[in-house]
């Protein structure tokens, strides 16, 4: 039998079924099925429904009932946008508070690149550059971005709440177990091979289904490794292993993605394709299609945003809300 997917089509003048128990509402959905024509219907099975209407809890301490912000601090030499800015403790810890202090929800420090070509970084490396800047900025919600559980591990004892794995468990054999242990939550991302080879022509039957089944089975994994389903996020994983036309395909239906039950977490900031559709060599000069894109997603609900310019951000959501608030007659 052939599986079908139900993606809530937002509503921007309000509608029968709040997605995720947030902001944006759905009165119909898109019926998708591999090989078929989409097609408008106006309900689901109960279980379908459940699934995308239901608040979600939590993250890391972080109500997902509006947009959050994630700023991003790469402690890193090679970051494609920011390498070598913050590669100290002390200039990561500084630019750490000014995200925050921009409005930042939560602060994503990372000590290896996973930009396309990039290296593997040694694990004492990754954790020297890490655990310092984290225990640095103790008293916001941290996350750390790393595919390895020893890191993971590190960065959990220094102050991290959340463990942004950018393969979803497919790096590490041992992280599933580990983040369990730690009662931390973690990012599942969905991406094509490894950050040396992934852009090397990748290819999909469906890219929108295919990341959603590969999302499904990271949680499984998760949640049979003992990690609760409370405690899991999802990252569709743009430009991890994606082209251009794969990347604009997943974000024009990005809303199926609430069909899995959990937060999903956007990282699209700067990314090259941006460059190339805006016209913006530099990834700083992306910041304004960032922008564009992460209004678009927080238009079909998607509730945790990557960003590196956050002052920029916030002002845009700042506006879309005050916009959004006035056409629906929401109260927030």
């Amino acid at each position: 039998m052939t599986q079908t997917y139900y993606r809530p089509i937002p509503d921007p003048h309000g509608g029968r079924w709040p997605i995720a128990g947030g902001w944006a509402r759905f009165s119909r959905l898109e019926l998708l099925a591999r090989g078929a024509a989409p097609r408008i219907v106006d309900g689901a099975p109960d279980d379908v429904i459940a699934a995308l209407t239901a608040p979600r809890p939590p993250l890391a301490g972080l109500s997902m009932d509006r947009p959050r912000l994630m700023g991003i601090v790469n402690v890193t030499p090679d970051s494609f946008s920011d390498g070598g800015r913050h590669d100290t403790a002390p200039a990561a810890v500084a630019h750490g508070l000014a995200l925050a202090r921009a409005g930042a929800d939560m602060l994503d420090i990372g000590g290896e690149s996973t930009r396309p070509g990039a290296a593997e970084v040694p694990v004492a490396e990754e954790i020297a550059r890490v655990a310092p800047v984290i225990e640095g900025l103790r008293g916001a919600v941290i996350s750390v971005d790393t595919r390895k559980a020893d890191v993971a591990r590190a960065g959990v004892a220094a102050g991290a709440g959340l463990v942004n794995d950018v393969s979803g468990l497919d790096f590490d054999p041992a992280m599933a177990a580990e983040v369990a242990r730690s009662g931390a939550a973690i990012c599942l991302m969905h991406a094509k091979g490894l950050p040396e080879n992934m852009q090397d022509d990748p290819r999909y039957d469906d890219v929108l289904l295919d990341v959603y089944d590969s999302l499904a089975d990271r949680i499984a994994r998760a949640t049979a490794a003992g990690i609760g389903r409370d405690r899991i996020v999802v990252d569709p994983g743009i430009g991890f292993g994606k082209t251009q036309a794969h990347n604009l395909a997943i974000l024009r239906r990005i809303s199926i993605y609430h069909g899995l039950g959990v937060p999903v977490l956007l990282g699209l900031s700067r990314k090259r394709f941006i460059g190339t559709i805006g016209g913006a060599e530099a990834p700083d000069a992306r910041d304004p299609g960032t922008l564009a894109l992460t209004l678009a997603a927080v238009a079909q609900g998607i509730q945790v945003h990557r960003v590196h310019d956050v002052a920029g951000a916030r002002q845009g959501l700042a506006l879309w809300q005050a916009v959004f608030d006035e056409e629906t007659g929401t109260q927030e």
